[in-house]
């Protein structure tokens, strides 16, 4: 066994800074280097200065018009074969948009948002539309 190989077990503190000759960072500068705005006091990291023009917020694109404090939320997509389970002359209602893909063999009556594809094959096997989407 070599002391190389060993394992660390041992972890230094944190340096505090500011706390008397003592703590090795204290006196003058306590490791902050000479003047300006980062030596006195805590800069938040989204600071860059009084410039308006280019700053981050400017650059930042706005929300305008009616409604930009709704919370904006997708519609999920659903498969027309994720319904081949349901039992015949089921309603079909939520909020979420049918697209083609699978296929169906019961009549089903739909109440949300459906593609031309997926309407064709619900009324192909007998089914009824009752959406305006």
């Amino acid at each position: 066994m070599n002391l190389n190989t060993l394992p660390k077990i041992t972890t230094k503190p944190k340096k505090r800074v500011g706390r008397g000759m003592g703590s090795g960072k204290g006196s003058h500068t306590t490791g902050r280097g000479t003047k300006g705005q980062k030596a006195r006091e805590k800069v938040s990291i989204l600071y860059e200065g009084t410039k308006t023009k280019k700053s981050l917020i400017k650059r930042i694109p706005l929300l305008r018009g009616k409604g930009k404090f709704k919370a904006k939320t997708k519609r999920a997509i659903m498969h027309v074969g994720d319904f081949a389970d349901l039992p015949a002359k089921s309603v079909v209602t939520g909020d979420f948009k049918i697209v083609d893909g699978g296929e169906v063999k019961k009549a089903l009556i739909v109440k949300v948002p459906i593609s031309a594809g997926a309407a064709k094959k619900i009324l192909k096997a007998g089914g009824k539309i009752e959406s305006n989407g």
